[in-house]
This record gives structure tokens, sequence and C-alpha cells, in this order.
């Protein structure tokens, strides 16, 4: 083939940039001779036809920051096949003579690139370079600055590569007089031992793990080492996470950290990726403790026979450790978001919220379950899960965003199904759950509360919850006693008034009241909520223990459990589909929470016989929260995914699968793939693939079977609960009302928002909890007094007053130990 056939059959979207942008300005700014009449010319050819709709598209761009139709243009000329030749003709037939002198071909055009490259040792290195001129062309490949001796064509090949080998390498071109260089390229070489049956020889297709990292255990001081690596081309990209967050500037196949300390233990994965594809490798736990210190022990007074030199007796010297700090054996978070509630209210601020607390907690060292929209079963399966982690010096966190209400001092979280009015046998009670955290003696019990705290005049059940004396409970409240706690509205996703404040100071090195300290103190200069919402403190906390502290385990524990938990955080495999037209499809997931699964499609290859195709997913299980108008979206935002959207790969059909705990079997889903044909007049063809991930995420967990263990209801032995009578509501016989001939107060604390905070920029969209009824229905209504012998704002206490029962009065000394942090 000449090098004039060459250069016509150059497709066009190997034009050099230059090249592509002076002809783009030269057609945008011609009127009569410019891209409109090109796309004419072009949309009469079967070949490339260009429809009104493509046109319209291209005008488009003009609305664009440097935008250009004419580039649009020739890009999907490009994607149809169109050569270099075959534009000129058409730029002739235009009539444009300027726009064709921009075809116009150098004395010197390097046509294919050399790729980067990771491979195995052993294997055969090829990386090409192919040029055109108008005199023939010699090559010349360089390794850094020294010439590869006998490298004289356009194929460099090394067979068999050795590590010696790995480097970076350039090819020099040359025609007459005029050279140019390539760019360069990267050839990574792994001593891998290959097991039987392991095949790495095709480097053109997806990628391949082929060394994963390792789990270690190691003390301050001693050098980290981690590595994995992936054959492919074009080379891997890495980027190393710990507990799910990104490390800064960690993006080398191998992870080097020359002092450890102990705040860098956690779990550890690496993210490969190339420009279409992205995978995983294992995640493995690194445990880094602190040096033990050998003291010597001996007797002060004994007798010249009697002293033993070290090592000749036991008793002459023990082995003692000498923390500097508190230590966690373990830290394990469960953060529930409840908003898309069925008969109350509907909320947007704990999804924020607990997205951000999740990737906070994370870079703490806890393992975190992250979970939105539960029902009362789900929510009461998610506790015996996160209980069952719980042992001697664990710290646990419990974080939860929704309605909520208290009554007597004890606080009842309200899951998405429950019943308008609810009462406590619908809710789940947070003093029975510490009642069993306290018996798992662990080492810090966190719970953070960001609901409503009002009086729910709908449940007149006083709860005996027997709690121990323990020096390790804090409780942050998102408001005080009988108050609301509120969200803010915004055209966008924003976070509730707590979060907002606990996110920038979570990570803080301090001890948890102080640092709750500290947010109560920037939530009160904030203006939007003076005066209508404070944080609450309450603490029997004796020891400086942080969230910060360093995790050093120790031998209790149900692993079994623990490995269960882990893996409620495994993503399938990203996998390559190819169907029999000759397409291939990259299918993608990520993790937005520990059950919402985002689903992407990727068409890496496109026949070259097919105009257009796409992929998208279908077929979902009807217990699974999937919208058929926002799935296959081509923003990840179209279909809900707000949040992860930047961290997902472009140009993809996205879909958001929500409520994996609702999954009773694997997951199994139909990829169906639509492609059309210029031959057929561009009808569509579809193609199909049945697709089983098997149980992703939370999935595992079985958070929707039958409550088997009950162990959380257990706890709260109160009227009206499934474990002493049947599950119903009270009637009206039942409710509280005024006093015969009393009187009705006007609540100006349930006025809107917007008319008690006209001024401020940030406008409340409402409170984040109810008392029963809804929020918005009792605005500016007037409400009972409540009966007598009950108070609205019971204090303190979390038992009915009159009570006098002895295990009544124990417990109230210890509730009043829980003393209200003061400023």
């Amino acid at each position: 083939m000449s090098d004039s056939s060459l250069e016509r059959s150059t497709k066009i979207n190997l034009l050099k940039e230059p090249a592509v942008k002076k002809l783009c300005d030269v057609l945008d700014k011609s009127s009569k001779k410019g891209w409109r009449k090109l796309g004419e010319i072009v949309g009469n050819d079967r070949r490339f036809r260009v429809s009104s709709d493509d046109m319209e598209m291209c005008s488009l761009k003009v609305l664009e920051l440097e935008g250009s139709p004419s580039r649009m243009l020739l890009r999907l000329m490009g994607e149809r096949g169109c050569t270099t030749g075959q534009l000129a003709d058409y730029l002739q037939t235009v009539g444009n003579s300027e726009a064709l002198q921009c075809l116009k071909p150098p004395a010197l055009q390097i046509l294919l690139q050399p790729q980067s490259v990771a491979l195995i040792s052993g294997h055969n290195l090829r990386l090409s370079c192919i040029a055109s001129g108008r005199s023939p062309v010699q090559y010349q490949w360089f390794k850094t600055k020294e010439e590869v001796p006998n490298s004289f064509s356009a194929d460099l090949v090394i067979s068999p590569v050795h590590l010696k080998d790995a480097g970076f390498y350039i090819c020099r071109v040359n025609s007459g007089d005029a050279f140019e260089f390539s760019r360069w390229a990267q050839v990574e070489v792994m001593d891998v031992t290959v097991s039987c049956g392991q095949s790495y020889h095709s480097l053109e297709g997806r990628l391949k793990m082929v060394i994963q990292p390792q789990s270690q255990r190691l003390y301050v001081g001693e050098s980290l080492q981690l590595e994995c690596g992936a054959v492919g081309r074009p080379i891997p990209r890495y980027q190393w996470h710990r507990n799910g967050v990104p490390l800064p500037n960690a993006t080398k196949r191998k992870l080097m950290i020359p002092q450890s300390i102990q705040d860098q233990s956690g779990r550890y994965r690496c993210e490969i990726s190339s420009s279409t594809e992205r995978m995983w490798s294992n995640e493995v736990d690194i445990v880094i403790e602190p040096r033990i210190s050998v003291q010597i022990s001996v007797a002060m007074e004994c007798s010249e026979d009697d002293v033993l030199t070290i090592g000749e007796g036991s008793s002459a010297f023990f082995l003692n450790s000498i923390p500097d700090h508190l230590y966690a054996t373990d830290k394990v978070a469960l953060l529930i978001g409840n908003l898309s509630y069925q008969n109350h209210p509907q909320l947007k601020a704990p999804m924020v919220d607990v997205y951000d607390l999740t990737n906070l907690l994370r870079q703490l060292n806890f393992q975190v379950v992250s979970l939105l929209d539960l029902t009362e079963t789900e929510m009461r399966n998610a506790v015996d899960e996160f209980l069952l982690l719980l042992h001697k010096g664990v710290y646990g966190l419990l974080y939860y965003a929704g309605h909520g209400y208290e009554n007597y001092g004890n606080s009842f979280m309200v899951p998405v199904d429950a019943p308008n009015p609810y009462r406590s046998a619908n809710c789940l009670c947070v003093q029975s759950i510490l009642k069993l955290m306290q018996e798992k003696e662990t080492g810090l019990n966190v719970f953070l509360l960001d609901m409503c705290r009002k009086r729910n005049y709908h449940d007149d059940s006083a709860p005996n919850i027997i709690l121990r004396v323990t020096a390790n409970i804090v409780f942050g409240y998102a408001t005080c006693q009988d108050a609301e706690a509120f969200e803010l509205s915004s055209s966008g996703f924003t976070n509730g008034v707590f979060v907002k404040f606990l996110k920038k100071r979570l990570l803080d090195d301090e001890k948890i009241t102080v640092v709750l300290d500290r947010v109560a103190e920037d939530m009160g200069q904030f203006d939007a909520t003076k005066g209508k919402q404070a944080l609450e403190i309450r603490s029997s906390l004796s020891e400086r223990r942080a969230l910060t502290d360093p995790i050093l385990p120790g031998d209790s524990g149900d692993h079994a459990h623990r490995l269960q938990w882990a893996k409620a955080h495994e993503l399938p495999e990203s996998m390559c589909l190819n169907f029999d037209c000759g397409a291939q499809i990259k299918l993608g997931f990520a993790a937005e929470f520990s059950n919402v699964l985002v689903i992407y499609t990727h068409i890496v290859k496109k026949p070259e016989n097919m105009s257009s195709c796409q992929a998208h997913v279908t077929d979902f299980s009807q217990d699974l929260d999937v919208d058929p108008k926002e799935m296959n979206r081509e923003s990840p935002e179209e279909t809900g995914i707000y949040l992860l959207s930047s961290n997902l790969p472009q140009h993809c059909l996205y879909t958001r699968v929500s409520s994996l705990q609702k999954l009773r079997e694997e997951l199994v889903f139909t990829v169906c793939l639509q492609g059309t044909f210029p031959a057929m007049d561009d009808e569509s063809v579809h193609w199909t693939k049945s697709i089983s991930i098997g149980r992703p995420l939370i999935a595992r967990l079985d958070l929707n079977r039958a409550m088997r263990r009950n162990s959380c209801l257990q706890t709260c032995l109160i009227p009206h609960s499934p474990s002493h009578s049947p599950c119903h509501s009270p009637g009206p016989e039942h409710h509280l009302h005024p006093p015969h001939g009393g009187h009705q107060v006007q609540d100006f604390s349930r006025l809107s928002p917007l008319h008690l905070c006209p001024d401020v920029t940030e406008r409340f969209q409402g409170a984040v909890g109810g008392c029963g009824d809804s929020y918005y229905d009792n605005l500016c209504q007037p409400f009972y007094e409540p009966a007598a012998g009950l108070s609205s704002s019971p204090g303190r206490l979390s038992i009915p007053i009159e009570t006098t029962d002895d295990i009544t009065e124990l417990q109230t000394v210890f509730i009043n130990s829980l003393q209200l942090q003061q400023q």
C-alpha cells in the first residue's frame, strides 16, 4: 500500500489535534460552505448517513463553552468509519478550499502511537509505531536515552521479556529531512509465578489481576509494604484505599509506608483501572500494634546464691505493656437513615448525612454498615447483626436519622413502614439496644440520634428498661428534650443541621464528649436554628475515650460474624460480556450505601458494520426498589445517584438498585444489547444475556428474615409489644385527652420554621422526626395539654415519677448519672 493510499484510508478520528482544531475553526466560521453544508452532503450518503437529529445535536454545541458543531459532526462521521480521503471528497464537493488545505498531509506523520503495557516476565513484548511520509520512513527505538540494538522496524519485539526490560520506550521516525518522536510508552514487567491453568497471553482484553496484597501484622515504626498488580494494555492505573477512602498520593502499584503508626491500621485494597475497565484487589487487614517494653523485676533482699540471671527463671522478669493511649479491641458502626416513609412526611437529609458519616468513620477504622429506608423487621435484624459484632473492649456506634420521639426519657426510632399514628410496638427503643450493648462489655457505646424528641401523645406506655451502671456511655442528641430536629430546605441535597457541624469535628483527636461540646458550640452560632434546635449531650464517660483511639485486637469476638459483616461491603467483580454480533460490553458495579448498588454498562467494542449500539439492564426482582423510569440513564444524577456520581466512570448507562436487604435469592437480571445496522435501514436488533451476581452487599445478612432472635424485642417489656400481645394499635379509649373543662393552648413552637426565621437564606424543610401525626398536619394547630400526672417534658427520668419499685430506684440513680453536659 502506497503512502498516499495509506493517508486517504486513515480514519478521521486519528487526525492530529492541531489539524482538527484548524479544520473545525474554518468550518464553524463559514456560513455557506461550513459544517451545515458538509452535514447535508454526508446525510445523502448511505454509508455515513447523518440524520436531522444528529444535525440538531451538533447545532446545540454552540451553547456550550468552547463548543464546536463541526467537531461534533466530524466525531459522528469518524465513529461511522469515515476516512480522511472521503472527508476530502466531501469538502471538494462543498467547495471549501481552505478546509481542504487543513487535510494536506505533513511531510511526516505518526499514525499509530505505541501503547504502555503491563505484562509478566517470560511473555512476549510488542510495541508498535506506524508513520507515513513523502519519502521512505525509517524507525529507531530507544529505551530512555539509549538506542535499542537492531530495532529498525515499526514493531519492537522482545521475546521473552525480562525484569530488566521494564522502563520507558520511545520511537524516532525519519522521512527524508523530517523526523518525529512518538509518545513515550511505559513497559511494566512483573515476576509472577503462573499457576496451572492460568493464562495471561491476551493483553488486549479485560484487565487481569496477577498479584494480590496480603494481610500483615506489624509493630509501630516498622515498614508497611503492600503490592498488587494487573496485566493489560494500556497499562493499568492504581489507587490505594484504606477503609473505603482513597489515600492521597497512593497511585503506584506498590504502597510503601516507611515508619508506620497505629492509626494506619485498617482494611486496605487497591482500585485498578484503565480507560474502559475498573476492578478491585482483595481487601486485606493491616494490624499495627504498639511495641511491648520489657521490665525486669529483681528481689531487693536475696543472697548471692539466690540471684537468677535473665533467662534462667521465668520469675526473674515479666513483660509489661505500657500503652500511651486507650485502645479499642475493634470499632463497629451501624448507620441508619430513614427518609422514604410510607405514612409520614418524606425526608431528604438522612441520605446525605449517612453517606458523609460513613466516609468519615471509615477513616477512623470503623467497620461501617450504612443502610437506608428500613422497615421495622429490617431495623431489628440489622441491630441484631450489629450486636453480634460487639464484645469486650469494642467501640460501638449507632447513628440514626429519621422520624422519632421520646417518652419518659426513652428514645424511639421510627421505621419507614410505621403506621400513622405509631406507637412503641411499631418502633425501636434505643435504650433497649443500649442494654444489650452493655451485656457485651463494650469499651465505648456512642449513640448519635438525629431525630425529634417530642412527646408522642398516642403512646402512653412506660418502658421498664433496667440498665447497668457503666462509665462508657455517650448520647449525642441532635436536639433538646421535647424539641424538633430540622433539615434545611434546598434545591439540592444538603446535610441536616446536626451533621452539618458534626462532620467538621468528627475526625478531631479529642475525647468524644469534647468533640460533641464543640459541635454544640458551632450549632449555637448558627442563626437559622438559634433558639429552636440545640445539641444535647448525656454521658457517663469517665475515661478519655475518643473515636480516634487505635485498635488493639483481642482474643474474644465471633470471627465468623466479623467476616460476614465485612462481606456486606464486597462488590461483585466487573465483567466483560461478549455477544454473538461481535459487540463487547463492560458491566461494572459500585456501592452508594450498604443496601444500594449502582450498575453501569459501557460499550467496549462495537462491530464495524453496526451504526450504533447500546446496552441496558432490565428484569430485576420485584422485591427491589428499581424505578423503570430512572433505569439506564446517561448521567448518574438522572437515576438518583447524586452522592457517588463523581467517582463513577463516564460515558456509561447507569442504574440504581435500592433496598438490597429485601433480596431473598441471588440477584439475577438481564443485559440487553440493542444495535442498528445501515444495511437494515437502521432497524433495531436485540441480543440478551441473563446475569447472576449472587447476593451483593447487605443482601448476604438476610435482614428480611423473620425475627428469629427477638433479642431487641425482649429487652423492652412494654404494653403493646409484639412479645407480649398481638401487634395492634390501641383504640381511641387509650388516647390522652385533655382534662374535662381544660382549655386549649396554642403551641407557637409548632409554627412553620419559615415563619419563625424569615430572614435566613437557608430555609427549613421541616422536622426530622415527628410524634405520630404528621408535622405538617399540625402547623399552627392547637394541641391539648397532657393528662394530669403526665409531663409534656418529662426531664431526665426514664420512668414514671409515681413508681417506687427498688429496681426503678436503682435505674433512677443510673439515669441521673448521665448528666447533661454544660457548656
